[in-house]
């Protein structure tokens, strides 16, 4: 549905928001690579990011609603599955998770400056989408980083959706999930591809809810021999939701 176009609510975003959050990513950035390295892997390090992925929601005047957050233990690393709809997802998901995690994220956004910098230094994952053997070694990688209680979180669509509808789920995060022995746990983002769809760069208000589902326990037969049917049902248990 084509939204409404607000004079006021555009001269604000370009004017005013759009300064302050260009601001803010460069202070959220070079804390993080700050920080990063200072205090490894604790809290601290997580809380520019935090901040700034809230920043981009109250800014905007853009309402949140966690459901589920009791499902899920701080001190447990899981498998984050998430459909993705909006560069929203992010902020959503960033600002109010709360658990520590490392996103999986194409080794093109290495190249953003600063920002590019700040994600290696707090440890997210980059991978070649294109290469296995560059699949392979992101497996390896994130078996060595997610400790005490560190998880991943993941797109399995691996793109934003053009039409706010799922899309097929490609088998990355699941194979990392069964390659770790880690639980999935499937989260359903609703509402932000009515603030901001593909493609478009105006922000609308508007709400935003992230439902964290039960997890699903690691089991051999589930996870590495009918790997399909778990795909499958993580789907349909992320678009249940919407």
């Amino acid at each position: 549905m084509k939204r409404k176009f607000h004079f006021f609510t555009f001269i604000y975003q370009w004017c005013i928001f759009v300064p302050l959050f260009t601001i803010s990513t460069i202070m959220t950035a070079i804390s993080t690579i700050i920080l990063a390295p200072i205090f490894k892997d604790s809290d601290i390090t997580y809380w520019p990011a935090r901040k700034w992925s809230r920043f981009a929601c109250k800014g905007m005047c853009i309402k949140t609603e966690i459901i589920g957050r009791e499902k899920i233990d701080s001190s447990q690393s899981y498998v984050f599955a998430a459909n993705h709809q909006s560069a929203y997802d992010i902020f959503l998901i960033y600002g109010w998770l709360n658990n520590r995690f490392k996103w999986i994220m194409k080794k093109e956004l290495r190249k953003i400056p600063l920002v590019g910098a700040a994600c290696e230094s707090a440890g997210h994952i980059f991978i070649d989408r294109s290469s296995t053997v560059s699949a392979l070694k992101s497996i390896e990688t994130a078996q060595r980083k997610l400790q005490n209680g560190a998880s991943i979180t993941v797109f399995p669509e691996g793109t934003r959706s053009a039409t706010g509808k799922m899309g097929k789920f490609k088998r990355g995060a699941f194979t990392i999930a069964g390659s770790i022995g880690l639980p999935i746990v499937p989260l359903t983002i609703k509402g932000t591809f009515e603030v901001m769809p593909k493609n478009s760069y105006n922000i609308h208000s508007g709400k935003l809810t992230l439902i964290i589902h039960d997890p699903i326990p690691y089991s051999k037969e589930l996870f590495e021999d009918n790997q399909q049917v778990l795909i499958n049902q993580v789907h349909d248990i992320i678009e249940q939701g919407l």
